[in-house]
């Protein structure tokens, strides 16, 4: 019997607009670009030293695409809860296959924006949450990144 866990999340911040791109299924598929900070200090010289990692995420989950469409804008703060994979394809003029692993928002996957633009709020979709709000116990404080 197999048996495995396969979870992703992250809090960090979108680094574009949101992209949505049609299918020929009649489908739409949501592609964002999320960075996440952190900080060590360099053992030579003490200095504090900052590192950004990115991460792409998508989702087909059309009540996501929707909410993506309408509120994920760059620089906005957002919690992504999903699952890795890694897809494989070949360009036309290449011998070599190319690799991409990403973050799948699928049913039973959870988005949040963790800060306010406006006043509007966002909608869920297909098995995902999404919420406008700021979680319990982060009201007030700074987040580092």
């Amino acid at each position: 019997m197999a048996f495995g866990l396969n979870r992703a999340e992250l809090i960090g911040r979108l680094g574009a607009d949101v992209t949505i791109n049609h299918l020929a299924s009649g489908g739409r598929v949501a592609n964002l670009s999320i960075a996440t900070d952190e900080g060590y200090i360099d053992k030579q010289s003490g200095d504090r030293v900052e590192k950004t990692e990115w991460h792409r995420v998508v989702t087909f989950q059309p009540g996501l695409v929707d909410m993506f469409e309408k509120h994920a804008k760059k620089g906005r703060l957002v919690y992504v809860a999903g699952k890795l994979q890694t897809r494989r394809w070949k360009k036309d003029e290449e011998d070599s296959d190319r690799f991409s692993t990403e973050i799948l928002i699928a049913p039973g996957g959870r988005v949040q924006f963790l800060d306010k633009v406006n006043g509007n709020g966002n909608g869920n979709g297909n098995g995902a949450h999404a919420e406008e709000a700021v979680p319990a116990g982060v009201v007030g404080e700074d987040i580092p990144f």
